[in-house]
């Protein structure tokens, strides 16, 4: 026996539907802070310290994230 469901929802609907906590707020910090350390407002310090927490996979990780900043500064 086969059962299909289809449910026609948001991802807002489905993520308080399964008792999701909201990140929105963590999401636009983090958005800001990369846009701030892009404009020059924050030291690169701050910004890798706090993506070395973040970033998945460790150094790989991180490495990404390092050629992703020095690629858009160079963009300047």
């Amino acid at each position: 026996m086969k059962v299909h469901l289809e449910i026609d929802c948001t991802p807002e609907e489905a993520r308080r539907a399964m008792g999701l906590p909201d990140l929105s707020p963590v999401h636009e910090r983090y958005v800001a802070m990369l846009g701030e350390a892009m404009s020059g407002q924050i030291k690169p310090e701050a910004v890798e310290t706090m993506m070395r927490g973040w970033a998945p996979m460790g150094e790989a990780g991180m490495t990404m994230w390092r050629r992703l900043f020095e690629a858009s500064v160079k963009q300047d």
